[in-house]
């Protein structure tokens, strides 16, 4: 009897410490399998190219969804603004594409002009040209045309220092070659921008100047001093203007001041807090009805978390983290310069405007109108962000082994083509 009942012990027992090894042999596993889909050579490309796809597509729904009641007030139609942004992802697409597929020497080509062309583009905003629209001048009308400048020049100087540095590369440690002419030319185009009393799109061309000087290894004093020297001038700034200082006093406690400078940094918390785990569903916002002012542009992501809720605003962080993991894989894996700086420069562009962003939704930084990334409306911030992404891909698609891999694939294609045509004609 008393064998029985040590059996019975020992049988009930034997599961409980069994399972303990074969759960840590199935993690171990899955884990081995994660790294190894990880190490596959097309792994950056599918990456790129599928959390981009991933956030336009949901970028189309969440404008669709935030601008439909502005859209009908203003145009009378629903979906007016949707189409426009329609019409961008349309004419930006195939410019991606073109992106991915021209060889670089066709970009290092086109970057000094580029960089020209920004520049002017920027100036004529301070001229009869320019458009001003909430306080900042940095609209440049044509007809019924109007472009944002700023967004193309933060391509055009991350292709330009990436070109320069590039052609410097072995003369970077000395400290003056690193210096000029990006330094100058960067604080050239930042100061264009503050013309147009965009402190939000100066800060970020900093971050890229920032980002630049750190990936071709400048000494860690300049970036205390660069620091030092912005966080100053940013504050002064924002403190002689007086819609910049409402933003800048408010966003600490937007409720303090909910009828004025807090109101929007308010009704984006209400919009986030509504949204609970799963969201009210796609179309349900009651914040787009008028409360939540932007609500298709620089608050669209207050918008996603009260329609698709805590889920739907992580799956948005977690597809931009994507990007930038396969981004920084490209950036370590090449020997190429110009890859690796454009790629950094690219990261820390797209990166730094989604955290700025979401930073200014949760009241966590000042309103300083900085679009979502492939989210939010806009054809002039869209644009340039696909060409950049574009570029990444193309890069991911250019790695030897990512080459190799897709010759293969493109041989076997081949070969089972020919193959079926030779049996339909036996």
């Amino acid at each position: 009897m008393a064998s029985t009942t040590a059996e019975r012990e020992s049988g009930a027992s034997a599961p409980s410490t069994s399972r303990i090894p074969s759960r840590l042999v199935w993690l171990r596993g899955r884990l081995a399998a994660l790294r190894g889909a990880l190490d596959r050579p097309l792994t950056s490309y599918y990456l790129l190219l599928g959390a981009s796809a991933l956030l336009l597509t949901i970028g189309l729904i969440m404008v669709l969804s935030a601008s439909s009641v502005y859209s009908y007030e203003e145009n009378g139609d629903s979906y007016a603004i949707v189409k426009r942004q329609l019409m961008w992802v349309v004419i930006g697409l195939p410019l991606a594409f073109l992106a991915s597929r021209l060889p670089q020497r066709f970009f290092r080509r086109l970057v000094w002009p580029a960089l020209v062309v920004s520049m002017v583009l920027l100036a004529l905003t301070q001229t009869p040209l320019g458009l001003t629209r909430n306080g900042q001048t940095n609209w440049l009308a044509v007809g019924p045309i109007a472009i944002q400048p700023s967004e193309i020049a933060k391509l055009a100087v991350i292709l330009w220092a990436a070109h320069v540095y590039a052609n410097k590369q072995r003369r970077l440690g000395e400290l003056h070659h690193v210096l000029v002419p990006v330094v100058p030319g960067m604080a050239l185009v930042a100061g264009l921008v503050l013309l147009q009393k965009d402190l939000g799109t100066a800060l970020v061309l900093f971050a890229i100047g920032l980002a630049m000087l750190w990936v071709v290894g400048a000494p860690g004093k300049l970036f205390a001093l660069a620091l030092s020297v912005i966080g100053v001038g940013a504050f002064y700034l924002a403190t002689t203007n007086d819609e910049r200082r409402g933003r800048l006093l408010s966003f600490v406690d937007p409720f303090k001041e909910y009828h004025d400078a807090g109101w929007q940094p308010a009704h984006g918390l209400y919009a986030l807090a509504t949204g609970g785990w799963f969201g009210q569903g796609i179309g349900a916002s009651q914040q787009k009805w008028g409360d939540l002012p932007e609500a298709h542009t620089d608050f669209i992501f207050a918008v996603l978390g009260e329609e698709l809720g805590l889920v739907g605003t992580l799956l948005v962080l977690g597809l931009f983290l994507t990007i930038a993991y396969a981004a920084i894989r490209v950036a370590s894996n090449t020997t190429d310069p110009f890859v690796r700086y454009t790629s950094f420069g690219i990261t820390v562009w797209l990166l730094g405007q989604m955290i700025i962003n979401v930073g200014m939704v949760l009241a966590m930084l000042p309103v300083v109108g900085i679009p979502l990334p492939l989210v939010s409306y806009g054809g002039s911030a869209l644009l340039p962000s696909l060409i950049a992404l574009g570029l990444l891909i193309g890069f991911a698609r250019s790695e030897p082994e990512a080459a190799k891999a897709l010759a293969a694939r493109k041989r076997s294609r081949s070969a089972g083509l020919s193959a079926g045509t030779t049996r339909r004609g036996k």
